[in-house]
């Protein structure tokens, strides 16, 4: 595969759950990293261990209060949207005692898709507020950290599954069964 000039040989495409992949994807490499920013730091670990890859392609379900569901939105800028420690006198997002940005900016930018940037946290979010981020998942900013840290390209790309309100959850579960047809067809195009 060819992305943005460069080629790739060894690519391990990275889920959270079976059911956003279905059977779109059965020809490539891939881990299924479960739910949120813990399971997916040791599960994508564990796999570049065994795997090696030269890219790493986060796929997916998000909410966004921006982009229209059924979309798909290239996110390369992450906020870990649970960290909160302004009580201690940090701002909004901020990792105490870390010289590391409140936005990690990581992965490769697709120029026919919206950007947008991933709130990553351990909640599902049903009542989006938050400014600063216009998609919302569980696993994205783990998965970019960890590509970073260990020097491999990485590319995200986000089914928007639902608005990010009180009707998430319903949303959610109807939209992923459309998820890895909508995935799969931009992953074709790159």
């Amino acid at each position: 595969m060819t992305i943005n000039g460069k080629n790739y040989n060894n690519i391990l495409l990275v889920f959270a759950l079976e059911s956003e992949a279905g059977n779109e994807f059965k020809n490539y490499n891939k881990v299924f990293v479960g739910i949120g920013k813990i399971k997916a730091t040791y599960n994508l670990t564990k796999a570049i261990q065994k795997v090696n890859p030269d890219l790493i392609i986060n796929l997916g379900t998000a909410g966004s209060t921006e982009y229209d569901r059924g979309s798909v939105v290239n996110c390369h800028r992450f906020i870990q949207r649970d960290m909160d420690v302004r009580a201690l006198g940090f701002r909004k997002f901020e990792t105490p005692f870390s010289d590391e940005s409140i936005i990690l900016e990581y992965g490769l930018n697709i120029d026919n898709l919206p950007n947008g940037i991933c709130g990553s946290g351990d909640q599902f979010e049903m009542e989006h507020i938050n400014p600063e981020y216009n998609v919302i998942d569980m696993e994205a900013f783990a998965l970019a950290k960890v590509a970073e840290q260990e020097g491999i390209d990485f590319l995200c790309l986000k089914y928007i599954s639902d608005g990010a309100d009180g009707n998430a959850a319903d949303d959610w579960t109807q939209e992923v069964k459309k998820a890895s047809i909508a995935l799969r067809r931009e992953l074709d195009k790159l």
